[in-house]
């Protein structure tokens, strides 16, 4: 019999006019790494936040049986209190304290006289540091850390509360390839020490490196669990659970006939650190988008990337920039991103859920916030024409949504990057910038993004491609550009690039240094 540390039974959780849940059914065995998997809005996360005690005892039914004993939580600290720790995607540190400071936010090691013991929240903050192979000093601020590194000090924190049940919700999706190995790796050498993880990843080859058994949810309802080593375990079986059916292509297929007419063009593009203006981040880069065309920017977290696309647009990044824009043709100064969208450029962002939208406000709003003057009649907005506006947006997007009145936050994550791609394009851009387009949304949404994206390029718009992914640049792509700390170190077309040729002249560039 196996020797299960969770149970969750016929579970079910509604909201207004959705059932979020529908007897979902879950065991976790002591001591594996289990994946739990779906599309976006299909239930993972809100199956979590059951378990963590995020929705309380009482706000669902079904039971969760934990160690052998039944577990009726009402808080997060109920939870914890039993060693269950949840690291949520969007993590919840604090950048202007220090490692030592977050890692023992509202659970403070106090002396005899009640104040805090800096000595011992220090040496016990880098005793757990260390367990995570952490080397940096507690009292680094969190602003001055990576992300790789910010996801290490989370971990760290839940050893810090005695964690037996680990739960990671997207844990590697603002990573690169090397900092997510190095996460993946690490739960497994948990693994052997004892601790039990459940994983939620949208990245089907991270299941396969380290799962030991994953469960399928669809549309709310638990699928099947299939086991490594026991039941087929590769990618398209994980994908034909997910969507009920296979997916033989993952990237729609197009001809790479692209116009000779550039729509954009760069040239010395020189940009500096806004808070340390010795430092240069983007040094002299050159490149060019042509009408209809897709080119993708390739590089290791850090490579400058996302720092080059927002300096472009209207200067939204960096000091001291230097260099020639040109937009068909013409030279232009875009003193701000006011200016940008003035001129047909888009930047969709990266981080969608802080940049990109306003969570709290509905589609309607956040679909018309980025040209208001479409829908303003002498200064005033004309809601009528804003609600058929927002309407067309959304139908034309395929946005799933009960009701463009809906909160966008309630949202599903790719339902939330289509709403965002909504929002720019109602700005009628000639060039759009996307960065990382489909981080943290599943594959069928990813497929949804890359058909939009077709689609633009048919009507000849021009698309800059930022992404982590190599394959989704190698299957998306009619040219690459590659960046490697700061500078381009190569450019390919969609023929001669491959994942060995990228990597190749990344390391090439490193190599100069």
């Amino acid at each position: 019999m196996a020797d299960n540390i969770l149970v969750m039974d016929h579970i079910t959780k509604e909201f207004p006019g959705v059932k979020a849940l529908d007897n979902v059914n879950l065991e976790v065995q002591r001591g594996e790494i289990h994946a739990l998997i779906g599309e976006n809005g299909a239930g993972k996360s809100t199956l979590m936040n059951v378990l963590s005690g995020q929705y309380p005892y009482g706000s669902y039914t079904g039971t969760v049986t934990y160690e052998g004993e039944e577990c009726k939580f009402k808080n997060l600290n109920d939870s914890e209190a039993k060693g269950i720790v949840i690291i949520h995607q969007e993590l919840a540190l604090i950048p202007l304290l220090s490692i030592g400071e977050n890692m023992f936010l509202g659970n403070e090691i106090k002396n005899k006289s009640g104040s805090i013991d800096w000595d011992r929240t220090y040496s016990e903050a880098e005793k757990h540091m260390a367990q995570v192979g952490l080397h940096e000093s507690a009292q680094t601020l969190i602003k001055d850390i990576g992300t790789g590194k910010q996801q290490l000090v989370e971990i760290a924190k839940a050893f810090s509360k005695k964690v037996k049940l680990l739960i990671l919700d997207e844990p590697t999706s603002s990573l690169n390839d090397e900092d997510a190995k190095m996460l993946l790796d690490l739960l497994m050498e948990f693994k052997k020490n004892g601790l039990t993880s459940i994983i939620i990843t949208h990245k089907l080859n991270e299941i396969i490196y380290c799962a030991d058994r994953c469960t399928i949810i669809r549309d709310g309802t638990t699928i099947e669990t299939l086991t490594k080593g026991v039941d087929d375990l590769s990618e398209d079986r994980i994908i034909k659970g997910m969507v009920g059916r296979s997916m033989d292509d993952r990237y729609p297929t197009r001809k790479h006939n692209v116009s000779k007419e550039v729509m954009l063009e760069v040239k010395d593009w020189t940009v500096h650190h806004p808070l340390y203006p010795e430092k240069i981040v983007d040094n002299k880069i050159n490149c060019k988008v042509h009408k209809g065309e897709v080119v993708g920017f390739s590089g290791l977290q850090g490579a400058g990337r996302t720092e080059f696309a927002m300096s472009v647009f209207g200067k939204s990044y960096g000091s001291n920039i230097s260099g020639e824009l040109y937009i068909k043709g013409e030279k232009v100064n875009l003193k701000n991103p006011h200016d940008a969208i003035r001129h047909g450029l888009a930047y969709v962002t990266e981080d969608r859920k802080t940049n990109g939208l306003i969570l709290g406000e509905s589609i309607r709003f956040n679909t018309t916030l980025a040209r208001l003057s479409k829908v303003c009649e002498k200064g005033v907005v004309n809601t009528d024409m804003e609600v058929h506006l927002a309407d067309e947006m959304t139908k034309e997007m395929g946005t799933k949504t009960p009701s463009n009145e809906q909160k966008i936050g309630n949202l599903s994550g790719g339902n939330q990057q289509k709403a965002l791609l909504g929002k720019w394009m109602f700005t009628e851009p000639d060039i759009l910038i996307l960065d990382e387009p489909t981080r943290g949304i599943d594959v069928l949404a990813k497929f949804e993004i890359y058909q939009l994206m077709i689609e633009l390029a048919k009507k000849d718009k021009g698309i800059i491609m930022i992404s982590s992914e190599m394959p989704e640049l190698l299957g998306m792509c009619d040219r690459i550009y590659v960046m490697s700390e700061g500078r381009l170190a190569g450019e390919f077309t969609a023929e001669e690039a491959t994942q060995e040729r990228i990597m190749a002249s990344i390391m090439q560039e490193q190599n100069k240094k």
